[in-house]
């Protein structure tokens, strides 16, 4: 629309609403106010935030870390549930610092949409701050972008940024990790954020050819999983913070696996010299993943470098401390051990993918 004598051209009429928006950052502002700390000098408001480290460490290291959560964002919007993703994103990048040992200080997003009405966006913020509470941080700001033509209709993505501290003499970088240690599994509820593409591949869901065809794929019911498509695919991504936590002090390493499954993730908390012997035997794969190799005719291999296939974190400890993490992790299990890496030899071995 162009301006005319009898109506002025109005921000709205291109597709950016500021009464309607600042209206929202006002709903966001309650959202974000119960996860305030004693160390916020400045939240959700002014230009920058303010975070006062304190006293309470005595060498601190700043760990931080960024992240979305994919095509995962087509589900939900196919299902019609924005109060979840916000959950997925804030568990995914607290456990990413976790793996350096860090504590979750603060957290940031960015929602970037053409035209999500004012209360999916607060769903979405407010599962952000769920999560956020569940694990003491504080929610302290963040970005809401109103980008006509940049997002088509209905399309939106979301990005998350967090930052963490950890005692210097505390990190874990590894580089305790040797020949013997034991590695331990501890299950994911699901994809988790990883993935998503290739399950609506399989499905043909989020293509944006038929909305209501979508919708009855996400609500089938499948028995094996105990419920629909829809529910077991938008299962938030677990957090294992609260659970590993106690065990840090006998935790030589830890990794989360995302994109690039076991495959692609084990092998980041080892030096070059350390391999890793898996046993495949050591767990049943969830049916959700078996439903999707099945409808997608995805080779093993494949299923094991796009997804987690029932894995969500794998820890190393030594193996004098093995029996004694497990007792403290029921859902846990031995699930290999670390070897010494031949020249030549795959840095993981024992799981198809390798």
């Amino acid at each position: 629309m162009t301006a005319s004598p009898d109506r002025p051209l109005r921000y709205a009429d291109a597709g950016v609403d500021i009464e309607a928006a600042d209206a929202t950052v006002a709903r966001y502002r309650a959202i974000a106010a119960r996860t305030m700390r004693p160390e916020v000098l400045g939240g959700v408001g002014p230009f920058a935030a303010l975070w006062h480290l304190g006293s309470g460490y005595r060498d601190p290291v700043i760990v931080s870390s960024t992240d979305g959560v994919g095509t995962k964002l087509k589900i939900a919007a196919a299902a019609s549930r924005f109060d979840t993703i916000g959950q997925d994103l804030v568990n995914h990048c607290v456990n990413d610092i976790f793996t350096a040992g860090a504590e979750p200080l603060f957290f940031l997003d960015y929602l970037a949409t053409a035209d999500l009405t004012q209360d999916q966006r607060v769903a979405i913020v407010g599962g952000m701050g769920l999560a956020c509470e569940q694990h003491g941080m504080t929610l302290i700001g963040g970005e809401t972008a109103d980008m006509p033509d940049v997002y088509a209709p209905g399309d939106f993505d979301i990005a998350g940024f967090i930052v963490g501290a950890v005692e210097r003499a505390a990190v874990i970088d590894g580089s305790r990790i040797a020949p013997g240690d034991a590695l331990i599994a501890l299950p994911s509820n699901g994809l988790h954020t990883n993935g998503y593409s290739l399950v609506r591949q399989a499905f043909g869901i989020g293509k944006g050819l038929d909305a209501v065809r979508d919708r009855a794929i996400l609500d089938r019911e499948y028995e094996e999983l105990g419920g629909t498509l829809g529910d077991a695919l938008l299962a938030v991504h677990t957090s294992y913070y609260a659970a590993l936590k106690p065990l840090l002090p006998n935790v030589h390493g830890i990794a989360h696996i995302t994109g690039g499954g076991i495959p692609g993730n084990l092998p980041r908390i080892f030096e070059p010299h350390i391999g890793a012997d898996l046993d495949a035997a050591s767990w049943t794969v969830p049916p959700l993943f078996q439903l999707i190799q099945r409808e997608g005719n995805v080779e093993a291999a494949e299923m094991f470098r796009a997804f987690n296939m029932g894995v969500g974190i794998i820890v190393a400890v030594a193996e004098a401390d093995a029996e004694a993490v497990l007792a403290e992790l029921p859902n846990g299990w031995r699930i290999g051990t670390i070897v010494e890496r031949r020249d030549g030899a795959p840095p993981v071995r024992g799981v198809p993918g390798t």
